[in-house]
């Protein structure tokens, strides 16, 4: 059995970045040789150097949604108020959702939906609680099918709960990557957050092959890891498109004996998903509740780029697979002395 303890770290609440940086391109990048452990802060534009022609970068096109919506109660101003984030569409038109306060959610409820400005809409928009499902999701049907026109009226950027504000104009933007184009998710894949076209251009002008593939990151990427050990915490499911070119990239670079760079701990969920004991990736789509923890050892890529990350998370513990655990935690302890931005809109780090 493996503690969760064991990936615990003391992170200051100053060093969460609430704010992204000035440029994308701007943050700094703690660069950690995985078989020394030896580290070092270069600045995130460096990347390249630590690419040579012939590698590979794989990263995840994910759009995030404008998913989060709140409402009143029968349309009244005076009416409960409900906050809602969408998950999934239902097969039926219906959408499955997080909903709060849940004590007030009872089937047949009927909450018109607010425009950004908090106003109630003037357009008769509305949605229906249906039922709870039994994950403690809900179930409701909006007044119209078209969720599109409901987003761009009602909804809002979902900004990971810790960054502890509203989402202002400009996470319209940054909370994007800038190659992001598959609609459907509820939250970004962070590390792609610092790259500019013009880095992703030099990468290419350089050698450095390309390609995307899509894992549609879930609510369930926030949620803490409440068991006492790793065993015995259950992932949550995300939806995954591991197309045949992102494949064959893949696999062709490591019969080169060249490196896979994959940008984010989405961009490995999604091809250790679909790997097999030799590293070599097979192509495929549909829901990975993969959840990574040593002694596992990362088989498809051979260069992480990723964001720091919560103490005791799932996602620590995806890179001490890639990395000795002891080895990352001191890492982590020197970007905190450093002072180094953590989270979505922070720093990052280079496992190379």
């Amino acid at each position: 059995m493996l503690p969760v303890s064991l990936f615990d770290f003391e992170l200051p609440d100053e060093l969460i970045a609430r704010y992204p940086a000035e440029r994308r391109d701007g943050s700094r990048m703690l660069v950690i040789d995985r078989k020394s452990g030896e580290f070092e802060i270069r600045p995130f534009t460096a990347l390249p150097e630590y690419l040579s022609e012939g590698d590979a970068l794989l990263c995840n096109d994910a759009l995030v949604r404008r998913a989060r919506m709140f409402g009143r109660k029968e349309g009244r101003e005076e009416g409960a108020k409900f906050e809602i984030l969408l998950l999934a569409p239902d097969t039926d038109g219906k959408w499955n959702v997080m909903l709060k306060p849940g004590k007030r959610a009872l089937p047949g409820t009927k909450v018109a939906l607010l425009t950004p400005d908090g106003r109630l809409n003037s357009n008769g928009d509305y949605f229906t609680v249906v039922e709870k499902n039994p994950d403690n999701s809900y179930k409701i049907e909006f007044s119209d099918p078209v969720i599109e026109k409901f987003e761009m009226r009602y909804g809002h950027i979902p900004l990971p709960p810790y960054l502890n504000r509203e989402a202002e104009a400009l996470d319209l933007e940054r909370y994007q990557t800038v190659y992001a184009k598959v609609p459907g998710a509820v939250a970004a894949p962070t590390a792609g957050l610092h790259f500019t076209p013009e880095i992703l251009e030099t990468l290419k002008n350089k050698g450095v092959n390309q390609a995307a593939l899509t894992l549609r990151v879930g609510a369930g990427t926030f949620l803490p890891v409440k068991a006492d050990y790793a065993e015995e915490h259950e992932m949550h499911s995300e939806h995954f498109d591991l197309n045949p070119a992102a494949a064959e990239l893949v696999n062709d670079t490591h019969k080169r004996n060249k490196k896979v760079l994959a940008v984010g701990t989405t961009t490995v969920r999604t091809l250790e998903s679909c790997a097999g004991p030799d590293g070599k990736v097979t192509p495929g789509e549909g829901d990975t509740k993969i959840f990574l923890y040593p002694p596992y050892s990362i088989r498809s890529v051979d260069m992480l780029l990723t964001n720091f990350h919560l103490p005791k998370s799932t996602l620590l513990m995806l890179i001490c697979c890639f990395c000795d655990r002891e080895k990352v935690l001191a890492a982590y302890r020197y970007a905190v002395a450093q002072k180094m931005r953590f989270y979505s809109y922070g720093d990052c780090m280079l496992l190379k």
